[in-house]
């Protein structure tokens, strides 16, 4: 059984910088498709990146040229590094594993909030 645990999220100001993180527990993790999806009020939840075992990344024209998706499989970690934050980026941000470059799989974290505001 795998199990995520998301961590980084917090208040930043426009134009900040953030760096989320994304600890698995059991086994498969470095062959899974990890993801990253987010969750603003009142809207559907929708990918951010995504990145596949054999290392490609895929990332929504929102954020794409600003967030990095990477990850360090001997640890079991997820990241994704956010630059040139947004007040529309404002959102609950979600780690995924076991998905395809464009859909999520069964494996979700607990989310962590990230607020974009001067």
């Amino acid at each position: 059984q795998v199990q995520l645990v998301e961590s980084g999220g917090g208040l930043v100001q426009p134009g900040g910088s953030l760096t989320l993180s994304c600890a698995g527990s059991g086994a498969g993790f470095d062959v899974y498709t990890l993801g990253w999806y987010r969750q603003a009020p009142e809207k559907q939840r929708e990918l951010v990146a995504s990145l596949a075992f054999g290392g490609m990344t895929n990332y929504s024209d929102p954020v794409k040229g600003r967030f990095t998706i990477s990850r360090d499989n001997a640890r079991k970690m997820g990241y994704l590094r956010m630059n040139s934050l947004k007040p529309e980026d404002t959102a609950v941000y979600y780690c995924n594993l076991g998905g395809t470059t464009w859909n999520p799989g069964r494996y979700w974290g607990q989310g962590t909030q990230v607020t974009v505001s001067s």
